[in-house]
């Protein structure tokens, strides 16, 4: 059953022009969605900085009082829209209630820069940040930290990465090219399965890519080597299954997991904590998380 703010939540976007329709405009919803974030509320945070990553925008919080390590935010959006600048308002948020500085990557996005060109950026900020972390007081641990497509890219990066990340957090995770889990027909409230694969089709060059594991880390042979992970799901979400899939097989190959699934919730709840009241206690469970793989 959908709660009520996730049924105002799906009735208010029920007139939305999905992405399959063939006069859907990604730089029109772009530019829509950067400026709703631009007008959207933001708390304060002691330090916000824009800084280049060896070529990678990237935007830089520094909470007050915050606790040594980083937390390495990468933003959904189907690896097609948003931006640091639609996340600000959460990144805000994730830094200030974690304690911990945050670092949120522009990646290059498609259908202008299609895979890999985004895990490869992850990468050269990771390169950057090993380089810069001690003249920035950004010492160890490092956390990476995603939303849905973001998520995604977190778990690439730790994949590609072993070793290099405290703990890793994935939010709804965008996982599976083929679309092939039992969500995608039972639980495909506001997120039609139609929009998932345009997604994907944007984010390949090639057919051979949606089988490499570095874009569908389902594939993924080296899946033990993960750290400690948290994966969080949302009950009414068609990416629900494969979220809950990995945190199983994680489980099976000897990694600390946690995996949380948010009942009543759609996709996308995590970032909108004006709309939907489990985006608070999610945000602290995040928190809680980190916390508890900090030392």
């Amino acid at each position: 059953m959908l709660f009520p703010d996730a049924r105002r939540a799906l009735e208010a976007s029920a007139g939305d022009l999905r992405v399959f329709d063939p006069s859907y405009d990604i730089d029109a919803e772009r530019a829509r969605a950067r400026a709703e974030g631009l007008a959207a509320p933001r708390e304060h945070v002691a330090s916000v900085e824009d800084v280049d990553a060896d070529g990678v925008p990237c935007r830089l919080y520094r909470p007050a009082g915050a606790g040594t390590g980083l937390v390495l935010h990468l933003h959904g959006g189907g690896f097609v829209l948003h931006d640091v600048e639609v996340h600000d308002a959460a990144a805000r948020r994730l830094a200030n209630r974690s304690g911990l500085a945050v670092l949120s990557v522009d990646y290059r996005r498609p259908p202008e820069h299609r895979f890999p060109a985004a895990p490869d950026d992850v990468d050269t900020v990771l390169r950057w940040l090993e380089r810069e972390a001690p003249s920035r007081d950004l010492g160890a641990p490092t956390y990476a930290h995603g939303d849905s497509a973001g998520a995604n890219l977190a778990l690439v990066a730790a994949l590609r990465n072993p070793g290099r990340f405290r703990a890793v957090v994935l939010i709804y995770p965008f996982l599976d090219p083929t679309g092939s889990y039992d969500s995608y027909r039972t639980a495909a409230d506001g997120f039609d399965p139609r929009e998932a694969a345009w997604y994907w089709d944007q984010y390949a060059a090639t057919p051979a890519d949606l089988e490499d594991p570095d874009l569908a880390p389902l594939r993924s042979d080296r899946l033990g080597t993960l750290p400690a992970t948290l994966v969080v799901t949302a009950e009414h979400d068609p990416l629900r299954d494969e979220g809950e899939h990995l945190a199983r097989r994680l489980a099976e190959e000897g990694v600390e997991v946690v995996a949380t699934r948010y009942l009543g919730e759609v996709h996308g709840f995590w970032r909108h904590d004006e709309t939907h009241v489990a985006a608070e206690p999610l945000m602290r469970q995040v928190a809680g998380f980190l916390a508890v793989h900090r030392d």
